[in-house]
């Protein structure tokens, strides 16, 4: 199992704590090996296997508990009623009504109650409103390009940039990370994950028969990764294709394939006004390597698959992400957090002089001190300082601590 000490230390953090833990994200990404891991953590610290209820709701082995009263009572019957009793119940949302379990099982004394989904509407409509403020959702995504990085040198040790263009092209999922590097394989598992998600967590859970269709958005979308994107325009290039599609039914699939967390979605924000602005999002995909098989054979946008990373990162650390609106400028990343919002542009390179000045000026419009980042694949200069923005090198700060 490749270790995951960030989500792994999330968890350790709300041990016990008088809060339902829910570990959401796309699948194979490692939710249900974080709670393996968990476990491993739980036993070392001396609680016994009879005190720990683990139940996957895919394996067929607890088909019978596809309803909730039935997943309830099974639960029930092992809650040790003298010490706590931890509760997994992976991929829950195949269980219809799975919140009314939940919550009859968060209610009882001495039960810590951990959860995991694939799909974010899960955490809509009636959990959150009979769960409200009683629960913490941890977001999970495949690895990070420190933790390839670390999974790829426990085996053979290699040069950064080379393992970076490994993750590029073959993606972040970590069974595909621990295929070393066969690319027949990769793209076999990748496929059955993508065609996975397709169908059990976006077509059957919308009733959406025509998966052409669907498949089709999945490619615009795949292709556009960067770009402004609006359903008005997709349904217009599907129609212009001879199908027929409406905008609202373009903005249906859409909202299934991030509800999904096949995409991500980043609004834009008015850096000046402050405020979240409605329209022309830009989509990034969860893994490249997904990116890799759906447009495989196009010309590779290595600026908007860095910028695809990027965002990923800034996610993973925390951050709120939107794209910077300045006037007819634009920041590719506004992040923000608790302590502040930072500013990211990002680039393939910056050696020509125009395009380092193309690169910094939108950063340069923004009046405020809050830090600026201008991140490339670019080894030198090193560390540059333009009037206070700061230049990195992309693998150099997706690896910093």
């Amino acid at each position: 199992m490749i270790q995951r000490p960030e989500y792994l230390n999330k968890l350790i953090s709300w041990r016990e704590k008088q809060i339902i833990k829910v570990v959401s994200g796309v699948r194979r990404c490692g939710k249900s090996t974080l709670f393996a891991l968990y476990i491993e953590y739980l036993k070392s610290t001396g609680v016994g296997e009879e005190r720990i209820v683990s139940v996957n709701l895919e394996d067929v082995d607890y088909e019978h508990l596809l309803n909730y009263k039935a997943l309830y009572n099974y639960v029930k019957e092992r809650i040790r009623p003298d010490k706590y009793t931890f509760v997994f119940i992976d991929e829950v949302q195949q269980c219809p009504e799975y919140e009314k379990a939940v919550d009859s099982l968060f209610i009882k004394d001495n039960v810590d109650v951990y959860i995991t989904g694939s799909n974010a509407h899960m955490l809509s409509g009636e959990l959150a409103t009979l769960l409200s403020g009683r629960y913490v959702e941890i977001r999970m995504l495949p690895l990070s390009f420190a933790e390839y990085l670390t999974f790829s040198n426990g085996t053979e040790p290699r040069p950064a940039r080379d393992t970076f263009n490994d993750y590029l092209k073959n993606g972040s999922f970590p069974y595909a990370a621990a295929l070393q590097g066969d690319t027949r394989l990769i793209k076999d598992y990748i496929d059955g994950i993508y065609n996975t998600i397709l169908i059990k967590d976006v077509a059957k859970r919308e009733s959406i028969t025509d998966i052409s269709v669907l498949e089709n958005i999945v490619k615009f979308l795949s292709g556009g990764i960067g770009s402004p994107v609006s359903a008005k325009r997709i349904s217009d290039t599907i129609n212009a294709g001879g199908r027929k599609i409406s905008v609202n039914t373009v903005e249906r699939y859409m909202r299934a394939l991030t509800d999904s967390f096949l995409f991500y979605k980043a609004d834009r924000y008015d850096i000046k006004g402050k405020q979240i602005l409605k329209t022309l999002g830009k989509y990034y995909i969860v893994d490249t390597g997904l990116r890799e098989l759906l447009i495989s054979g196009s010309s590779p946008d290595i600026g908007h698959l860095l910028e695809n990373i990027v965002f990923l990162e800034l996610c993973r650390r925390g951050y709120k992400v939107n794209i910077g609106k300045l006037a007819e400028k634009e920041v590719d990343f506004a992040a923000s957090e608790a302590g502040g919002i930072e500013y990211y542009q990002v680039a393939a390179s910056v050696l020509d002089a125009n395009t380092l000045e193309r690169e910094l000026e939108p950063l340069r419009r923004i009046s405020d001190n809050h830090p600026k980042y201008l991140l490339t694949l670019d080894d030198y200069p090193v560390n540059a300082n333009y009037d206070g923005i700061r230049q990195y090198n992309v693998i150099q700060w997706l690896t910093a601590k």
